[in-house]
């Protein structure tokens, strides 16, 4: 039996709520991620993208709305978040589940053409950087020429010194924003398990595999650039940023 609409509804707006505690300027960085789509789909009747670690479809939501014409696949491995984004905003995307990066997932999104665009936020920050060398490779190899990746993420620079002034940049941007007095995302989540309707897929959600790295693999933008060179992306470089929060592209 599926989530109600009013329950997936109040879900994902306290979802969206907190997760601004996490990104700088989100709403911008989504906007700025949308920008790169468009430009780069110009003039194609039906554009395919995929949304990598979608949650509950967040960004996919946004990009069906900009690009009402666009074919958006939602990925991402937990079951909770992506059956809010099926009750909540089923017509924005076609929902799968698989770990990315795992043996098969590019199979598993049953794409019947070459893509258009991947883009991500916050979720590539996880693998470890070989096998993120070869998640770039298996992007490029779907990616029509003049194709684009485009991840939205935490990026440091290199230097210390520059990596404690982009976060105090950024910090200080979400005081100005009061974000910190939103719900966080283990308040979210400790909430969530006490709804009896979410108790299956909790279940689910507890036999998925965990990140290899709670805490991100700490790789910088310029690092992120020469994974992506190496995978076959011809130009690669940040379009935006904000404190730590960044938009790389890598065009195919």
């Amino acid at each position: 039996m599926g989530l109600s609409m009013t329950l997936a509804e109040t879900w994902v707006e306290r979802w969206e709520h907190q997760q601004q505690r996490y990104a700088v300027s989100r709403e911008e960085r989504f906007t700025v991620i949308a920008d790169v789509v468009q430009w780069t789909t110009e003039g194609q009747q039906s554009p395919l993208v995929v949304d990598l670690g979608s949650g509950p479809g967040s960004l996919s939501t946004r990009l069906s709305t900009r690009l009402p014409h666009a074919q958006v696949v939602a990925v991402d491995i937990d079951p909770l978040l992506l059956e809010l984004g099926r009750t909540h905003t089923p017509d924005a995307a076609r929902y799968v589940e698989v770990l990315i990066g795992q043996e098969g997932w590019i199979e598993a999104l049953e794409l019947d053409r070459p893509l258009d665009a991947a883009v991500s936020t916050t979720a590539l920050h996880y693998p470890e950087p070989d096998n993120l060398r070869e998640i770039y490779r298996e992007l490029a190899a779907v990616l029509r020429p003049g194709g684009v990746l485009v991840n939205g993420d935490h990026l440091l620079p290199e230097d210390p010194a520059l990596a404690a002034l982009t976060t105090a940049v950024g910090r200080h941007r979400s005081l100005r924003q009061e974000v910190d007095e939103a719900e966080d995302w283990a308040a979210w989540w400790a909430a969530a398990g006490q709804v009896p309707e979410f108790a299956d897929l909790l279940a689910v959600r507890a036999r998925q595999p965990a990140p290899a790295n709670g805490d991100g693999n700490g790789l910088s933008a310029a690092q992120h650039e020469q994974l992506l060179r190496e995978a076959g992306f011809r130009h690669t470089g940040p379009v935006w940023q904000y404190g730590n929060s960044c938009v790389l592209v890598a065009v195919r």
